[in-house]
């Protein structure tokens, strides 16, 4: 292994190491520094790892909830009592947060959930709350799902 590539693999290590001490909310910006989901490894409670993608086509995020040694059997998707998934209410939907510009704005189409309320957005580059904003997002329910 060529010595740029080793320091790039410790470098983000490194940046894996800091990101465990992030609150939830830093963490769901940076979901893609995190490691992916492997069976075999040894989590410990409160350890981050991304499994699959989230409705808006983000890594999920997911934050080990018991310390054990994965299995296949036991995936992040399908083991709620080992991982919660973060930023998602209990339905599947992402949380509304603030985005930090147009790279991680909503688009047309996405649905969040803000303050229990679920809402589409009605235009592509939306970074306005749904409450605060009506004219760009509409109440979606679940009966529109179908």
């Amino acid at each position: 292994m060529s010595n740029r590539l080793q320091r790039a693999e410790q470098f983000r290590r490194l940046l894996q190491l800091f990101a465990a001490s992030l609150e939830q909310e830093k963490a769901l910006e940076i979901s893609t520094v995190f490691p992916a989901y492997q069976a075999g490894r040894s989590y410990a409670a409160g350890d981050y790892l991304t499994c699959g993608v989230n409705s808006v086509g983000d890594p999920q995020l997911y934050r080990v909830v018991q310390a054990h040694t994965s299995a296949a059997e036991w995936p992040p998707t399908s083991t709620p009592t080992l991982y919660e998934p973060l930023g998602l209410d209990s339905q599947g939907y992402p949380l509304w947060q603030q985005p930090s510009g147009a790279h991680d704005a909503y688009q047309k189409g996405d649905v969040v959930n803000d303050n229990g309320t679920l809402y589409r957005s009605l235009a592509d580059g939306n970074v306005w709350a749904p409450e605060a904003y009506t004219d760009l997002w509409e109440v979606y329910t679940n009966a529109e799902q179908s």
